[in-house]
């Protein structure tokens, strides 16, 4: 039976790996176009960084340079220019000094006469006691015996630690008594700069660097120095070498942006890793190597599929022009045809079973998430119950063997008040896991927020925080759940407390109420750290915290969110303009009076 030839193969993929090696030098300018915006972001990020920076060190410099012109004019100080070898003038004149400097922040503060000779000094009563020493050599000694206020940054012959100075002349009239000078310990300026890829450095007016964030930079020379600059540093002593190495540092894989200070002659610099921007710019270039492939390959499969379609007009046509030849032929394929298909009905039925199996594992992971949620929960909720019971019984235990047993009576009373509250706080997260059928009641505020209290009063106490409370004496009803209102307050002052742990004494918690039109505003304000921007955005997020995953889950202020929301009030938070976290409850106003509501409390 004669046969129509079947179509010659044409080399298709051969045409394609030829036009994706045209279009591949499209990538070149993708390359310089994600490199400029990725530089663009690093640099203006740095920028803000650096300006920020810049600010902090030079607000450290401005609130200590007023205060030696201020002090000199003081009898204390004078006194002892005016008697210099009268100990009861200096010690005085010592114990003022040692005042003022721990007041001020101030590393060391210290009076010279004329001739550059210590008179006074707030480190008099230790061993690197600056009194008899001579620092006439300084350039802040001569530039305030001439009129002007003195300033230098070096290292301490005598504490071998950095600072910078600030000195001025003591006057009477026009006569110049003595010279009284300020150091100012600027260490704390590179621990604010943090673990980061970018690092930072400032160099003085010789080149030298004086701060950064590597250790192994400080004190090497930027630039070559000068025989002049050499002979300046030998005199005046500002490091701990005499010819500071050079700083070898590869231009070409940093960035660096400068910023001149030109009161105090400094640069500073920041200096981010080529990497922050190769990474990145990598990254495009692959994608857009990866989307030209794809492109090809659908180009491809758009091509072959034509050629197909092309040979099954042909196969169509060469089956007419056969078809009388061709009966039984026909009869035959019919039959493989029904063959293949109760094939496919019988994989289409597979794959049917295969997709209701996969549907209930979903259904089963949804609830075993479920359930891990709860038991998160559940354990959060219960920390705060369980550790006032194991308190009460412990307390119990010592009273009864001092046989004070109403006293331990009263703990038990106390410890079967906090298991009904667990029992509550149980059908609540059951509760919370459906549509909530407790209506809101009124409810008292101040019994509520006292009973807060009293389960972290033992934390409270033994973390010595103070407690500043600011609430009506009358009784501010508010509408909500009485339990659930306890746990909200219990949860809020137990960060309260987690946050005041990062921060060293004193430790300040401020309570306060007041009535607005809208209802009841209750004020939660600590002194610590503060929130973060993004735990202001994330707070009331589920399993979002800043604690460590064995100190907290992240559920307790999304569960305060809900019970607020479920009460008709609202929860927010903001940093205190004085420092510190600020949690606002703005609670609906209740009826005063006794509540007809069923209590929450009730078992299920």
């Amino acid at each position: 039976m004669p046969m129509t030839p079947a179509l010659p193969r044409r080399p298709r993929w051969r045409s394609l790996a030829l036009l994706a090696l045209c279009l591949a030098p499209l990538l070149w300018p993708l390359e310089h176009l994600a490199e400029r915006y990725y530089r663009s972001e690093l640099a203006g990020q740095n920028r803000q960084t650096l300006d920020l920076y810049v600010a902090n060190l030079l607000g450290t410099l401005h609130r200590y340079e007023v205060l030696p012109q201020i002090l000199g004019d003081l009898p204390a100080l004078r006194a002892v220019l005016g008697a210099p070898d009268d100990g009861v003038t200096q010690g005085n004149a010592n114990r003022f000094l040692k005042n003022i400097s721990a007041q001020t922040g101030a590393e060391v503060m210290y009076l010279m006469d004329v001739r550059g000779n210590t008179l006074a000094t707030s480190n008099w009563d230790k061993q690197d006691s600056f009194i008899g020493r001579n620092f006439a050599f300084r350039p802040y000694f001569s530039e305030a015996m001439q009129g002007r206020l003195g300033r230098f940054f070096g290292l301490g012959t005598t504490s071998t630690k950095r600072g910078y100075y600030f000195a001025a002349a003591v006057r009477e009239g026009e006569q110049i008594l003595g010279v009284l000078v300020i150091k100012v310990d600027l260490d704390h300026t590179e621990s604010l700069w943090g673990k980061t890829p970018e690092q930072l450095l400032v160099t003085d007016h010789n080149g030298v660097v004086i701060l950064t964030s590597r250790a192994d930079w400080r004190f090497r020379a930027s630039r070559p120095l000068t025989e002049d600059e050499r002979t300046a540093i030998a005199a005046v002593q500002p490091y701990p070498t005499l010819d500071p190495r050079p700083l070898q540092i590869d231009q070409n894989a940093w960035l660096t942006q400068t910023q001149q200070i030109d009161e105090t002659g400094w640069r500073v610099s920041i200096l981010a890793p080529r990497t922050l921007i190769d990474r990145p710019v990598r990254t495009v270039v692959a994608t857009g190597g990866a989307t030209l492939l794809v492109l090809m390959l659908l180009l491809g499969l758009m091509m072959q599929r034509r050629r197909h379609y092309l040979q099954r007009i042909d196969f169509e046509a060469r089956t007419r022009r056969e078809l009388e030849v061709r009966v039984a032929e026909r009869t035959s394929d019919l039959e493989g045809l029904n063959r293949r298909l109760r094939e496919e009905v019988l994989e289409r039925e597979q794959a049917q079973q295969e997709l209701v199996r996969a549907q209930d594992d979903l259904v089963q992971a949804g609830k075993l998430s479920a359930l891990g949620t709860m038991s998160a929960s559940i354990s959060h909720e219960l920390n705060q119950p369980l550790a006032a019971i194991r308190s009460y019984a412990e307390n119990a235990e010592v009273l009864l063997d001092h046989q004070r047993t109403d006293d331990a009576r009263g703990n038990l009373k106390l410890i079967s008040e906090l298991t009904g509250r667990m029992a509550s706080i149980i059908a609540h997260l059951r509760a919370f896991a459906r549509r909530d059928r407790h209506a809101p009641e009124s409810v008292a505020l101040q019994p509520a927020l006292d009973d807060a209290l009293a389960l972290l009063a033992k934390r409270r106490r033994s973390m010595e925080v103070e407690l500043i409370r600011d609430l009506p004496a009358a009784a501010l009803w508010v509408e909500a759940g009485e339990t659930r209102l306890r746990q909200v307050l219990g949860n809020l002052l137990a960060n309260a407390l987690d946050a005041l742990t990062e921060k060293g004494p004193p430790r300040k918690l401020w309570l306060s109420a007041e009535t607005t039109a809208e209802g009841v505003n209750l004020y939660i304000r600590d002194n610590g750290p503060g929130f973060c921007m993004e735990a202001l955005s994330r707070a009331s997020e589920p399993f979002y915290t800043t604690k460590t995953r064995t100190q907290g889950l992240g559920l307790g202020l999304a569960i305060c969110e809900t019970l607020m929301r479920a009460f008709g009030g609202e929860l927010s938070f903001a940093n205190h303009k004085e420092g510190g976290a600020l949690i606002t409850l703005r609670l609906r106003a209740g009826a005063p009076g006794v509540s007809l509501q069923p209590s929450e409390d009730r078992s299920e």
